[in-house]
């Protein structure tokens, strides 16, 4: 199926499923979303196997333990290898997955698109990912608030870039053994993420850049505490097979939930670019690397300190503001709305099939001219 083709339908199902938008409870919206989910996946579902366009992701899941009472963990595993033969890259996968085994989880390792050095993180990566958590949620009961990416060598390096771009997406990350280039680590702001290399992995000088970005993300949690939480661990006497050690971060990475609702943002667009992060969305035809939002809430007033689009559209819910009252917009020092803000089930199933998250439905927005 081609991405156009699965994004066309599954607008084509919102109107299919739950007509009475009007009088539609969320969680009747979601259960038809989810039934929805399943009617596009199917085939997918059972061969364990996604296609968009000519890529083909492969997969393997395990379920290990009893479900919690608020549904399955999701750790999403990426194997090692790389830019080399297929046999290899499929030799990495078969390793991959059976090296951790979370428990009350849904444990999926896809197998990479293509044999590159950057195999789980081109462009195309990201919509094959968000595939496996619509599909995990609607099959397996996973918790959309309970999704984590983990991933060695290779997987690591997918891990360095995936982290922060579908920061939204996540609950928390670990990146083991992989070499982070020129990402920006700031989107990370409300994402838990844990970095793991060996003291003697220096090929690429692998180690070396671990160490600056583990200086880096100190820096970011020094200068905002409540935000940028991380671990970094740098494995004395070990190389780029750390024995084990890691496998600690299952367990770091479980504490955490995500918040979709946070009260502070920080959007900076990676190389895949995005209209939506979090509570926020951006114009499709200005979106562009390196463009930058910044947000928080306090109370009922948003203040939006950076913005380098010509407007945003603010998501609202109860959880983030109290929509009974007036909502205040306040841009360096320009007031952009004032007033109270209407909730409509439409904006509830529109924003629910534009996002594909149960987590990002929300009943009401507003639009503020920036510039």
């Amino acid at each position: 199926m081609k991405a156009k083709q699965l994004t066309i339908l599954l607008m084509w199902l919102t109107t299919a499923f739950g007509a009475s938008a009007a009088t539609t409870d969320e969680q009747t919206l979601i259960n038809e979303w989810k039934d929805s989910v399943r009617t596009v996946f199917a085939d997918a579902y059972r061969n364990k196997v996604l296609v968009n366009d000519s890529l083909t992701m492969k997969l393997h899941w395990s379920i290990y333990g009893p479900k919690p009472a608020d549904g399955y963990a999701l750790y999403i595993s990426l194997h090692g290898g790389g830019g080399a033969p297929a046999e290899l890259n499929d030799q990495q996968w078969e390793n991959q997955k059976r090296l951790y085994r979370p428990q009350g989880a849904v444990y999926l390792s896809p197998r990479a698109i293509t044999n590159t050095w950057d195999l789980h993180f081109r462009p195309e990566d990201d919509t094959f990912y968000r595939q496996i958590i619509m599909m995990m949620q609607a099959y397996c009961d996973v918790n959309p608030n309970k999704v984590y990416i983990m991933g060695y060598s290779a997987g690591g390096d997918g891990v360095w870039r995936l982290g922060p771009r579908m920061a939204d997406h996540w609950a928390a990350a670990s990146m083991m053994a992989g070499h982070p280039g020129d990402v920006s680590l700031l989107n990370l702001r409300n994402t838990p993420f844990m970095i793991w290399c060996g003291q003697l992995d220096d090929a690429y000088d692998r180690v070396y850049r671990c160490q600056d970005r583990i200086v880096e993300m100190d820096s970011l949690h020094a200068a905002d505490p409540e935000g940028y939480i991380h671990e970094g661990h740098i494995v004395e006497g070990k190389g780029h097979w750390m024995d084990r050690v890691d496998t600690v971060a299952v367990t770091w990475m479980a504490k955490y939930q995500r918040n979709p609702y946070p009260k502070r943002v920080v959007w900076h667009q990676a190389d895949v670019v995005t209209p939506y992060f979090y509570w926020l969305t951006a114009p499709v035809n200005e979106l562009s690397r390196e463009k930058e939002v910044r947000a928080q809430i306090d109370g009922n007033t948003i203040t939006i300190t950076r913005c380098d689009y010509s407007q945003l559209t603010l998501s609202l819910c109860q959880e983030m503001v109290d929509l009974k009252k007036p909502v205040t917009v306040m841009y360096q020092g320009r007031k952009l709305f004032k007033g109270k803000v209407k909730t409509q089930p439409g904006t509830l199933r529109r924003t629910l099939y534009q996002r594909n998250d149960p987590a990002y439905m929300f009943p009401a927005q507003i639009t503020v001219k920036i510039k």
